[in-house]
């Protein structure tokens, strides 16, 4: 039997483009390959089992900013399935969505479980066929007017039209478009951790700051947003954004670099000092680990007491020392510690389960109107196997339905 198309990777991209081109074309003959035991296993336990299906940014211009790599190829394409169509199409079919007050969209449910089950029990009204246990172990592209041919590992060989390469961001898929030709950008990982050993943060795991500034020394790179102290470092929004922007270079300094940490980036650092003055001028007898002082808290940025006792006692304070005890190079040590302390990154960690990864098939070598190969007619690839990746919040998914609707569409 020869496959209209064959999808290899039974994830997002994959399944999403297979529905796309069934839909454009009922007539198809579909066969989706996955190699694990379930298809859309990512899917599963994304969001904590939530699945955050998209992110409530609208427009495209806006949207592209999310993407560390891929924002400027995915500009034309957002301005054809972006995430309203994304909301729609699970809508229409079924799916109650909801959008949390920081624009993450998720299932009314709760559960990934049923956009799992949306997909899935699509693809079987369409007559797409779905096929675990199925790792392919290489295509062979055509050759005059025959067909690809899809090897799999046990040696069983099928046929098809067309192919779309949509197996994530593992290298595998990445070895398979290699070998039909692409090049490919190296794979590191994205959307990771800190890990930083630091009596500045021992033992204040939990604690977790609304604003903070962080940047990274040697390539100059910044973030803001909220942070978490964790076991073994630092997570949060803006440690995990800052990760996929200098996935890269932390990669290329083997995860060990210099972090700047400004606890308080609503204020300069010449109000910090003033501030800090100012209270050891009319508290005198008041003693720093008290308390937080005024000054140096903007509503809703509170800096919690526990974090602000430990850059205390770095600046050089003792527990019992009285603020008419400070000279002024502790308060300028604490002013420093406050907008700029300085950390060690010694490695990296992932975050939960959804492990993003930056690099895979060169964007030149796709042509983003319809995710056709520009190296192998009739070749289409969509998802993470592409050097596209986006911060956390839904974005990633949303660039695997994009590109899998773009692929599906265009191959119906």
């Amino acid at each position: 039997m020869e496959w209209d198309l064959i999808v290899v990777g039974g994830g997002a991209a994959g399944v999403f483009a297979a529905l796309a081109a069934a839909e454009a074309n009922p007539n198809l003959r579909i066969l989706v390959l996955e190699k694990g035991s379930l298809p859309l296993a990512k899917v599963k336990i994304s969001g904590g089992g939530r699945c955050n299906v998209t992110h409530a940014c609208y427009d495209p211009d806006r949207l592209v900013e999310f993407y560390p790599r891929g924002g400027r190829e995915l500009l034309g394409p957002f301005h054809r399935f972006q995430p309203a169509d994304a909301m729609r199409w699970f809508e229409e079919r079924g799916v109650a969505l909801k959008t949390e007050a920081d624009g993450r969209i998720f299932p009314i449910s709760d559960s990934s479980q049923t956009i799992i089950d949306c997909l899935l029990g699509h693809a079987r009204r369409l007559g797409v066929q779905l096929r675990a246990h199925a790792p392919v172990e290489r295509i062979q592209p055509p050759d005059e007017g025959t067909p690809f041919q899809v090897e799999l590992r046990g040696g069983e060989t099928l046929a098809a039209r067309k192919v779309l390469l949509a197996s994530g961001g593992g290298r595998g898929g990445m070895a398979l478009a290699a070998s039909l030709g692409h090049t490919i950008q190296p794979p590191v990982p994205s959307l990771f951790t800190f890990t930083i050993q630091d009596p500045r943060l021992t033992g204040l795991a939990g604690v977790s700051v609304e604003r903070t500034r962080l940047r990274l020394v040697e390539v100059g790179l910044e973030e803001e947003g909220p942070l978490l102290i964790t076991h073994w470092g630092l997570s949060g929004p803006a440690a995990l954004r800052l990760s996929a922007w200098g996935a890269r270079a932390l990669h290329s300094a083997h995860y060990r670099t210099d972090l700047r940490i400004n606890w308080i980036p609503f204020a300069a650092p010449e109000e910090v000092s003033r501030a800090l003055s100012q209270t050891r001028a009319v508290a005198p007898r008041q003693r720093p680990f008290a308390h937080v002082p005024a000054g140096i808290e903007a509503p809703g940025a509170r800096l919690p007491l526990r974090l602000w006792q430990r850059l205390v006692a770095a600046a050089g304070f003792g527990e019992t020392d009285t603020w008419a005890q400070a000279s002024n190079q502790v308060v300028a040590r604490l002013a420093g510690e406050l907008t700029g302390g300085l950390y060690r990154i010694q490695g990296k960690g992932e975050f939960k389960e959804e492990f993003v990864t930056c690099g895979g098939v060169a964007l030149d070598e796709v042509d983003f109107r319809t995710m056709e190969s520009r190296v192998c007619h009739g070749l289409y690839l969509a998802g993470e196997v592409l050097d596209i990746d986006g911060l956390t919040g839904g974005f990633n998914f949303q660039s695997a339905w994009t590109t899998g609707w773009l692929a599906g569409k265009a191959i119906g």
